[in-house]
């Protein structure tokens, strides 16, 4: 890799002009900055990703409705947010190939959420504090409307350290170019702080506090206690660690991806970071590196001291709430000022292999952006796909009501079911049956693992059979599975992988949960969304949501079939079930 000139500008700007141009804009911005060097010697293979398009949408598995760039590697959202009417999604991109390195942030725009415009690479190594590497980070918009970005970049001594970048030119509502700071980087690991060097990284959004100072937390790890490293800032370059973090956990791992923001209390409207009051919980997400789940907890913030306290009763760590309990990392949210919610990006990696993922040309999709709220209960959040991408639906199946016995299919006609919408909602009438739930069940993933699809049982399993084969050679299942507790039902959801592919060399890993209804005084919904290689599934009206990245070989494009199944011996009722074929977006 070639070398980059830390102090360079277009142009050759002698050092008079220099300082000038940086007097400037600090007096117009209120803060230094470092403009991007160009780099289209290192990273010219991104100017040719329109090129590719054609050949890789021909590909079975890549996604009609989902957002990935045409070619080559994508991992973490970054800096969602929507500025001057249009919403903006960075991205970890690999601009040489479809595996992780090199990485870049690509940048794309969307009036909708749902159709986007590809821009150049928005922010890429050019400084000694990132000239390893620009990783994840956030954007912030300011009190005068601009957007600022704080992210990871590693340094020479492959450090992890903290950056700032702000737009080039803040009137332009696309964002195109952005420029560093030249106090990079703002925040880093001394001897004196003890950070841990390779453990730092992935700057949240940042707020303003009650004392008028900025906040923002990092996270990171000590041994094997996570935790998130709060900062605070007079002007948003001069950054100060806090005696103490913002909250940590013994024996969650590092803390990758942090996130932390309010919810109304009694609301699904969103709230922006620097809102106060009584009627608002805060939420605080880790994306342990560990394990590759996104956990979270919903508490109490004090603005004065600076601490997160998990309500009581609170789980940490790998075995308390997520937000989705398949393939789903790296999730970062952001207030949408324009309809008041707030919105959640996360990434779906692939479950094929890394020779797959080479031979494909691409790797990693990211899921429909959620709205989030938080449950009556007060004890959850609840995640809903944004209603925009339901302009997508066109020639709607609405099946009426019917008995399904216990052993029976139903196939769903009329949809190209590749490339779906898929809602179908299940009542119990005769709960005598249900099986006796083992107080030592208590891992939904493991139980769903031993009780698949294909495992008969007296309530259940009943649900979806998406991406199925004519032949049921190929499946894959999501279902519901009712127990009895011992003093009330429990509604298990799995996400059953195992069918799903006659490719071997697929991760089929099943998921599951356990889902907070109560199946005697509430019918059980579920949601799919199914798009090739890829089934977002949400049930209970999206209190619990499991993503899954599948690969069928004979369940392709107009192969595929979509079923209502009941394996139990148990009949149900189908109250509910329409379904739509889905357009196809325009994605970069």
């Amino acid at each position: 890799m070639s070398h980059f000139s830390p102090y360079s500008i277009k142009g050759a700007m002698d050092i008079f002009s220099m300082k000038l141009f940086f007097f400037l804009f600090a007096l117009f911005f209120g803060y230094g900055v470092f403009e991007l060097e160009a780099s289209h010697h290192i990273y010219h293979t991104f100017q040719n990703l329109q090129e590719s398009a054609v050949s890789a949408s021909s590909q079975p598995y890549r996604t009609s409705y989902h957002f990935q760039p045409p070619k080559n590697w994508m991992n973490d959202p970054n800096g969602p947010m929507i500025y001057k009417g249009l919403y903006h999604l960075f991205y970890q991109y690999n601009p040489k190939g479809a595996v992780w390195g090199n990485i870049v942030w690509g940048h794309s725009t969307s009036k909708d959420l749902v159709n986007w415009t590809p821009h150049k690479v928005a922010i890429y190594p050019s400084q000694p504090s990132d000239i390893n590497g620009t990783w994840s980070g956030s954007a912030t918009i300011l009190p005068d409307g601009k957007p600022a970005i704080l992210y990871t970049g590693i340094n020479p001594l492959n450090q992890q350290v903290q950056n700032l970048a702000i737009p080039k030119n803040p009137s332009d509502p696309y964002l195109i170019e952005w420029v560093k700071s030249p106090n990079n980087p703002l925040m880093a690991p001394t001897p004196e702080n003890q950070i841990n060097a390779s453990s730092f990284r992935d700057p949240t959004t940042a707020w303003r506090g009650v004392d008028g100072r900025w906040k923002v937390i990092v996270g990171s790890k000590i041994n094997r206690k996570g935790l998130a490293y709060l900062y605070r800032s007079k002007d948003f370059v001069y950054w100060i660690k806090a005696k103490h973090p913002l909250h940590s956990a013994k024996n969650t791992g590092m803390w990758e991806c942090v996130d932390f923001f309010p919810v109304s209390a009694n609301s699904p409207v969103g709230v922006e970071m620097s809102v106060l009051g009584s009627d608002f919980k805060y939420v605080l997400k880790a994306s342990l590196d560990d394990t590759k789940h996104d956990c979270y907890t919903i508490g109490e913030y004090d603005h004065v001291k600076d601490r997160y306290t998990p309500d009581e009763g609170s789980v940490e760590g790998d075995s308390g709430l997520r937000y989705d309990y398949g393939k789903f990392y790296a999730s970062k949210t952001f207030f949408d000022s324009a309809k008041n919610r707030r919105l959640l990006w996360g990434w779906l990696n692939e479950s094929s292999s890394v020779s797959d993922d080479i031979k494909k040309g691409w790797a990693g999709i990211q899921a429909i952006p959620r709205v989030v709220w938080l449950d009556k209960s007060g004890k959850q959040l609840v995640q809903w796909p944004i209603q925009e991408i339901e302009k997508l639906r066109v020639n709607p199946v609405h099946l009426p009501s019917q008995y399904l016995k216990g052993g029976s299919v139903v196939e769903v006609p009329g949809v190209t079911a590749s490339q779906a919408d898929v809602e179908i909602t299940f009542k119990v009438s005769d709960f005598s049956k249900a099986e006796v739930l083992d107080p030592s069940w208590t891992n939904p993933q493991l139980l769903c693992s031993r009780k698949g699809g294909s495992v008969r049982g007296s309530l259940g399993p009943f649900g979806l059979l998406v991406l199925a084969s004519k032949g049921m050679q190929e499946y894959t299942s999501v279902f519901f599975r009712i127990f009895k507790g011992q003093n009330k039902h429990v509604v298990l959801m799995c996400s059953d992988q195992s069918r799903s592919s006659l490719n071997p060399d697929n991760d089929k890993t099943m998921y599951g949960a356990f889902v907070d209804v109560d199946p005697v005084h509430e019918q059980l919904s579920l949601r799919s969304l199914i798009d090739h290689s890829v089934v977002e599934s949400f049930g209970g009206h999206g209190k619990n949501c499991i993503s899954a990245r599948v690969y069928p070989m004979l369940a392709i494009n107009e192969a595929a079939h979509l079923y209502a199944f009941n394996n139990g011996s148990e009949a149900v009722t189908i109250t509910r079930l329409s379904a739509w074929s889905m357009k196809k977006a325009h994605i970069n």
